[in-house]
């Protein structure tokens, strides 16, 4: 626009110099009338007079209108230069200008290609921290189903094996309660089925199983307090050689201790339904106690794995060699056949649920999870 500007104002310069074009001519004065043929003619003064003041005028005005251009002329010259500098002080700001915005549009160039550069690398860093995030929460998922089944596994053994309904019980809750602190929507199924069987179990009749086993070792370990039943007749028949040596002390001591042997032999009381109690030498009698512990051992591991009928026939066997063989007059005797009677009526045979519902909801959540991890793969 600027190269422009000035090629217009060259053009009007040169327009404006160029020399003007000459008045025109002032009209002729009109012919004097010719002189009559044969007469000279003299020109007057007057029209010579006009004719030069005309001629002067006319002068006049040319040189005024020839100053006047050459005036102009140089103005417009000035104006011109005034003007061109002006054009290259304009074009030398904006070639100024220009380099600047070059130099500023290079350096935001660069700085956007850092930029880029970084929003790239914060693109991949987002990425893979989403994946380690996934790949952790996968992890910590797969870390609370590893530890659900070890409890449900755990559940399911002791009631297989051992009957056990309260360690049972107790695995489950905790399964549960961990699933509760995971809380994801994908164990909700799982989480249902643990709900139920341990309901199931809470309704089952519980079997004091500990309490019944620490009862059978409290009557192990007093089998060799319990006195036998040959021993308290030879204690009756020391007593009485005692009391022999006793009256050959003194009359009246004598004859007082037959009176209440009298007395005490008028009513006597025996069972017939039962032998007389066989003599056992030392050896037999240590035998019969370790043999009675170690039908009261068998009973309690019956106890243990559920196995009713050997626990029945251990308990029925060691209160038949109690009643034959110790004194049943004896307060530790008595304490022992009352607890292994009340031992004998425990019910330890119950129908236990399994657990296959809880672990056919986990087997179908570890493989719906293997399913969608291949997917995402």
């Amino acid at each position: 626009m600027n190269g422009e500007a000035a090629a217009t104002s060259a053009e009007t310069v040169s327009a404006e110099a160029a020399p003007p074009e000459p008045a025109a001519a002032a009209p002729a004065p009109a012919p004097a009338p010719e002189p009559p043929r044969g007469e000279v003619a003299r020109p007057s003064p007057i029209l010579a007079r006009i004719a030069l003041l005309v001629s002067l005028l006319a002068l006049l005005v040319a040189g005024w209108q020839w100053w006047e251009m050459r005036s102009r002329a140089a103005k417009l010259h000035t104006e011109l230069a005034q003007r061109l500098s002006e054009a290259d002080n304009v074009a030398k700001e904006s070639r100024l200008v220009s380099k600047q915005t070059q130099e500023a549009l290079t350096s935001l160039q660069g700085k956007v290609g850092a930029l880029e550069a970084k929003l790239a690398d914060s693109q991949s860093q987002r990425l893979a921290l989403e994946a380690a995030y996934q790949e952790l929460a996968r992890s910590r998922d797969d870390r609370v189903l590893a530890e659900v089944e070890q409890a449900i596994n755990l559940a399911a053994q002791q009631l297989q094996l051992a009957g056990n309904v309260e360690t049972a019980l107790i695995a489950l809750q905790s399964a549960d309660s961990r699933l509760a602190r995971a809380d994801q929507a994908q164990f909700l199924p799982l989480r249902k089925m643990l709900i139920r069987d341990i309901e199931r179990l809470k309704a089952l009749p519980l079997v004091d199983v500990p309490g019944l086993s620490l009862k059978l070792d409290h009557v192990a370990g007093s089998v060799d307090g319990m006195p036998l039943a040959f021993e308290s007749v030879s204690r009756g028949s020391d007593a009485g050689n005692t009391a022999e040596a006793a009256a050959q002390r003194g009359f009246w001591a004598a004859l007082w201790r037959d009176l209440w042997s009298e007395i005490s032999h008028l009513v006597r009381i025996e069972r017939l339904d039962r032998p007389d109690p066989a003599v056992l030498s030392p050896q037999n009698a240590f035998m019969l106690r370790e043999n009675l512990k170690l039908r009261l051992i068998n009973a309690r591991l019956a106890l243990l794995q559920r196995d009713s009928r050997t626990y029945r026939e251990d308990i029925t066997q060691a209160e038949a060699w109690i009643e034959r063989y110790f004194d049943l007059k004896a307060k530790p005797t008595q304490d022992a056949l009352a607890t292994l009677r009340q031992l004998s009526g425990a019910r330890l045979v119950l129908e236990i649920p399994t657990l296959d519902d809880s672990l056919t909801a986990l087997r179908n959540l570890k493989i719906g999870r293997e399913k969608g991890g291949l997917g995402a793969r």
